[in-house]
């Protein structure tokens, strides 16, 4: 199936003449604690497994929609332009081409991000969840969340989990039509649960997630683990949501997110974002837990790493990693 028809019928008769001047939204990243890595359809990018995550509050992309009075789309981000031919630029405009309901409707986005964009923090998947709410906005189809999140999903995987707060589970769904394959919002509080950002690096990533993920589906021979891993893990984080486990959550996200990056290692060519300073942060972290202190990271596909510990353990945390940005996601 092609996204077209994915469109078409979430949309049906909604798919329309722009209602307003402009649409606006907010989305935030969110950080995978059980991670997506493979895709049983690229085209819809249906997972191979389900994930779960947790959003970050204020941390995120805010998207305004206009209707460009030029003859081609025009895209920004952060106020600076970005070329039509750039890989912003490009995917942008191609998931545009899903909701150009009229001749020569073209779009003006400017998109402002208060995270490194394509440096390992999720900024595809709040962009492009943005994007949907602010589409949603544009033309007023007061579409729900479920079909919003399958709609993002078409731009970006993880973005299908950008949609709402606090903890999701995107569920991988068995349909063809990946109508089963949408962000759940669990209805779960931990405020005491803090994330810290540690950015080693802001540069964009050399290789592009999707890329990394399709070469490591392809070649890697240990992938044929992953699934069972996968399941394992998110059995095992839901039970410490709801125990409010705080070793069983650190020990389960950080292994999975090693065992994502061991799967890329494993891929040939080989794939790496980890840098020497990624490795010093984690050394950092193994020693810190020898000696008492409760802190656990996970790693996405970029250099940087999230740091998972608890509100009391704030200050200490701190006075190790001074340039640590905290972020308590259900108090934000």
């Amino acid at each position: 199936m092609k996204k077209e028809a994915v469109v078409a019928r979430l949309l049906n008769s909604q798919l329309a003449r722009p209602h307003r001047e402009s649409g606006k939204a907010f989305a935030p990243t969110n950080i995978a604690l059980c991670k997506y890595w493979g895709k049983r359809d690229q085209e819809l990018n249906l997972p191979v497994t389900s994930s779960l995550s947790i959003s970050l509050g204020h941390k995120g992309a805010t998207c305004t929609l206009r209707r460009s009075h030029s003859k081609q789309d025009s895209f920004t981000l952060n106020g600076k332009q970005r070329l039509l031919s750039s890989p912003f630029g490009q995917r942008l405009s191609t998931y545009l081409n899903l909701f150009r309901t009229v001749e020569n409707l073209y779009f003006q986005v400017d998109m402002q991000m208060n995270i490194p964009y394509a440096a390992g923090l999720a900024s595809s998947a709040c962009g492009f969840a943005a994007l949907v709410l602010a589409l949603n906005d544009f033309f007023a189809w007061n579409l729900g969340k479920r079909e919003l999140s399958i709609l993002a999903r078409l731009g970006s995987g993880s973005a299908c989990r950008s949609l709402t707060p606090g903890f999701v589970e995107w569920q991988a769904g068995i349909l063809a039509d990946g109508m089963d394959s949408f962000g759940e919002p669990l209805m779960i509080s931990w405020p005491e649960l803090c994330i810290g950002l540690l950015i080693l690096n802001e540069d964009e990533k050399p290789l592009l997630s999707r890329r990394a993920m399709e070469r490591t589906v392809a070649t890697s021979l240990l992938y044929s683990a992953w699934p069972d891993k996968v399941k394992r893990d998110l059995d095992l984080l839901k039970q410490a949501l709801l125990r409010k486990d705080f070793q069983l959550l650190g020990e389960t996200t950080e292994s999975n997110a090693l065992t994502m990056h061991a799967l890329m290692l494993s891929a040939w060519p080989p794939i790496s974002y980890t840098l020497p300073q990624t490795i010093a942060a984690m050394q950092k972290i193994w020693q810190l837990r020898q000696e008492g202190i409760a802190v656990y990271f996970t790693q996405d596909a970029g250099p940087n790493l999230k740091l998972i510990f608890l509100a009391s353990d704030q200050k200490i945390i701190h006075h190790y990693f001074d340039k640590l940005e905290v972020v308590q996601p259900q108090l934000s």
